[in-house]
């Protein structure tokens, strides 16, 4: 049996789903690994079982061997690194988000395009065994037309600091880390209408909040508690082309009583679901209104079960076997989106798109 080469460019935390998930699928063969940090690549070489540990992506890209990569890097190295990757004549799985910029993004299209090869954005959530059950349940119907979607993402202390507080790299905070997810669910959920306009809100109320003591939070690698630019939380009012509306916020620190707060809600004219925290589908039967719950293994996202069904559609599409769920016009609209929010705060207006 052939199996698809596959190299990953960046070793960081996530590249560890990316990596485990290429090591345990029976038609991949792990050939590459990527990261600045030479002792870090031959590290995840060695627990990975890879074969080759590279420094420069430039090398790994002009090994004819290399047949798709998965770019595991700082926000702002999506595009370029996606680029390359598709002029060299590879598949690319890029995690979210795309790019920080809809110029970028729309460039990295056209490179798409250009080169015939496939470009698929990590939008994990969709992967969940509870989105792709829901997903079932709303293409057969039974909640009808969805006119309105709500989604929480909100995290009492848990800015991780390091590159994910350097809007620089990021592209932005909660918005561009966790947003992002909870954003792209309920857009994927609600048929991907084209987006006619964003208000939003960003603030930098609190900081970090580093002075806070007795309370433990997930720190990036780099972390540096004097370092923070980008926003504490943002809101936002999406609407789209076919009369529908999403209302998000999102946080990374907040005033809040709970420690994080997770909530992921569609409504149409038939029915309704919750899809996070809890999977509950909502009907009418009989003049009465009924929850049901689908009994299912992993009723709410569970992280290396979403990644691994991602790997393996991933495969899949390399191979020709399905078509991307998550193509790179995705990745461009869910731009436009994140960075709508930004400069309506900035500006105080609402964005409107043509």
């Amino acid at each position: 049996m052939t199996k698809l080469k596959v190299a990953v460019i960046g070793a960081g935390s996530i590249s560890d789903a990316h990596l485990t998930s290429y090591m345990e699928h029976p038609e991949v063969e792990l050939y590459g690994i990527v990261d600045m940090n030479e002792e870090r690549a031959r590290a995840a070489v060695q627990k990975y079982g890879a074969q080759v540990a590279f420094t420069d992506y430039r090398e790994m890209l002009a090994d004819p061997q290399v047949e798709a990569v998965s770019i595991c890097t700082w926000n702002n190295t999506h595009g370029a690194l996606s680029i390359a990757a598709l002029e060299a004549g590879k598949h690319v799985l890029c995690e979210k988000p795309l790019c920080t910029t809809v110029e970028e993004a729309l460039r990295v299209e056209e490179a798409a395009r250009r080169s015939g090869k496939l470009l698929m954005v990590g939008f994990v959530r969709r992967f969940g065994t509870n989105a792709q059950v829901l997903r079932r349940f709303l293409d057969a119907g039974e909640v009808g037309e969805i006119y309105y979607a709500k989604a929480s993402y909100l995290r009492r202390l848990g800015n991780p600091g390091g590159w994910f507080a350097d809007k620089e790299r990021a592209g932005g905070g909660p918005l561009f880390d966790i947003g992002i997810h909870v954003i792209d669910l309920c857009w994927y959920l609600m048929g991907r209408p084209k987006v006619k306009s964003v208000s939003g809100n960003t603030y930098k109320k609190l900081g970090n909040r580093s002075n806070i003591k007795n309370l433990s939070f997930y720190k990036a690698a780099d972390y540096d508690a004097s370092q923070n630019t980008v926003e504490d939380m943002a809101n936002a009012l999406i609407r789209f082309e076919n009369g529908a509306s999403l209302m998000v916020d999102v946080s990374f620190t907040l005033h809040a009583k709970m420690k994080n707060e997770f909530a992921v809600k569609i409504f149409g004219d038939r029915g309704g679901a919750e899809i996070e925290a809890d999977f509950c589908i909502v009907s009418e039967k009989h003049d009465t209104i009924i929850n049901v719950t689908p009994q299912i293994d992993h009723p709410s996202f569970e992280f290396m079960d979403g990644f691994r069904n991602e790997i393996d559609h991933f495969v899949q599409a390399c191979l020709g076997r399905q078509e991307l769920i998550s193509p790179v016009q995705d990745g461009v609209e869910l731009t436009k989106i994140l960075c709508a929010v930004y400069e309506s705060s900035e500006k105080g207006i609402e964005i409107q798109f043509g």
